[in-house]
């Protein structure tokens, strides 16, 4: 009943739009026709009354006049329906993105030069427009079936026309399309990995292992040629949001992947579209883990304290010695012994005591860390010195066939700067003193002595050079 009582009341509205219409439609034709052409009619005849009693005894018929005007009516409504008279100017517009029906022989060739759509431009009344757009039927095909042979050639586009009275025009209308034999060969398949960043910080990937290591690939020979590789695009974000099916990668474990997309390259690393790769997609199996170390956090200084002064401690969130977790893919942060964070004490010393608010910048290859703020404490104290003779000096970054000896005195004297009770914890064997060999050939070099310090809390100065004999090998 809901449903008579919904469709009759769709129905009176729509009636009600047709009488209104109509009405409007009539009103028109009677104001704007029927009544200009009787007058014409009447004052024609009126102008010959006197000659002829008859017409006027037509005139004073009360059915003739409108019988008249509606000839008149019809007349004009045929000359303007026929186009012989056009009270409305034509127009155009373009209907953009029609796609291409291509018909050719699929499995033994490949056509090029194809657009996979084409822009359509409608010219003629509104109304028709109107109507061929309601209708929507703009079917493109541009049919290669008879061509049997590979080359060049010229053809045209096929299309339907919705409605008769509008011209249609296709840009392009023809083009030149090149008909290549398809052949087939086989490729190896890699892997990458994509939308990393979607990963969860404390993943990484340990291993991705596809169902299958080669694929064939079709397309004309020139196409092939330029293949450099086919990669299975393996997606490790945590959602795809669009497709329900889609594992979520939140913790460790083993995955099994569906739909794996493959992609040809160029040797640019650029996508190869003409080609068919067979299968289109892969299946395989994604190995997450989740490796981490525990690393000390570093904290080094920048600028000048005022003289006299020395840092005399630096403690991290209360603590002396601060570390925090670090994850990633575990050939990357193995090699991490610390992660660095830099204050800068430049004009102080006379405070007393200083605190930072600092943010921990992640290391390369670092996905997540524990820690990502930290309050830093420096505290200040009087400078104290004292001089300590090191005989132990390494050799840094000497070139590949090269080897070099000290020829003068290896014993120097290093001055050792900090708070008293900093230095009284130096000796000897704490300096790592070295010559930096890098850029220097066969010879004998005057090379300054460097001191490798990671410590904010101790200065070394030293002032002194050794003469360093570079010979080749």
């Amino acid at each position: 009943m809901k449903v008579v009582k919904i469709m009759s009341k769709i129905l009176k509205k729509i009636g009600r739009v047709i009488y209104t219409i109509f009405s409007y439609f009539f009103k028109f034709v009677d104001k704007w026709v029927i009544m200009p052409i009787s007058r014409i009619v009447y004052n024609i005849f009126k102008s010959t009354s006197g000659n002829n009693n008859n017409f006027n005894k037509l005139l004073n018929r009360p059915h003739f006049l409108i019988v008249i005007s509606l000839i008149f009516s019809i007349i004009c409504f045929l000359l303007i329906d026929n186009k012989v008279i056009s009270l409305v100017e034509n127009e155009a517009e373009i209907i953009k993105n029609v796609p291409v029906n291509l018909i050719y022989n699929a499995e033994a060739y490949v056509v090029e030069n194809v657009p996979e759509t084409v822009d359509i431009t409608i010219t003629g009344r509104k109304s028709d427009i109107y109507l061929a757009k309601q209708l929507g039927e703009f079917a493109v095909e541009l049919d290669l079936s008879k061509y049997t042979e590979p080359g060049t050639y010229k053809v045209y586009f096929t299309y339907s026309k919705s409605i008769d009275s509008v011209d249609y025009i296709l840009d392009p209308s023809y083009l030149s399309v090149t008909i290549k034999d398809k052949v087939s060969e086989v490729h190896s398949v890699s892997y990458d990995l994509v939308s990393t960043d979607d990963l969860d910080e404390k993943l990484s990937v340990d291993s991705v292992t596809l169902d299958s290591s080669e694929v064939i690939v079709k397309g004309s020979q020139d196409a092939l040629d330029k293949i450099a590789s086919i990669k299975a695009l393996v997606s490790v974000s945590s959602k795809d949001d669009n497709d329900e099916d889609t594992e979520e990668y939140t913790e460790k474990g083993t995955y099994e992947m569906t739909n794996i997309p493959l992609v040809a390259y160029d040797k640019k690393g650029e996508i190869i579209n003409n080609v068919e790769i067979v299968p289109h997609t892969l299946t395989g199996t994604l190995v997450l883990k989740s490796y981490s170390v525990t690393v000390p956090l570093s904290v080094s200084t920048t600028g000048k304290l005022i003289s006299g002064k020395a840092i005399a401690s630096i403690t991290i969130n209360n603590q002396p010695n601060y570390s925090l977790d670090i994850y990633g893919e575990e050939e990357e942060i193995k090699e991490i012994t610390s992660v660095p964070v830099t204050i800068n004490v430049d004009g102080l010393g006379s405070e007393g005591v200083k605190n930072y608010k600092v943010t921990i910048s992640k290391p390369s290859g670092v996905r997540y860390m524990s820690v990502k703020n930290a309050t830093i404490t420096a505290t200040f104290g009087d400078e104290a010195q004292k001089t300590i003779d090191v005989d132990v000096i390494d050799q840094k970054y000497l070139a590949d066939g090269y080897s070099a000896n000290i020829v003068s005195s290896s014993k120097i004297s290093i001055q050792v700067k900090g708070v008293q009770s900093n230095i009284d914890k130096i000796t000897a064997g704490n300096i790592k003193a070295y010559v930096d060999l890098s850029g220097l050939g066969e010879g004998t070099h005057e090379v300054a002595v460097k001191v490798d310090n990671n410590n904010p809390l101790i200065n070394y100065v030293v002032s002194s050079t050794i003469s360093i004999k570079i010979t080749k090998d």
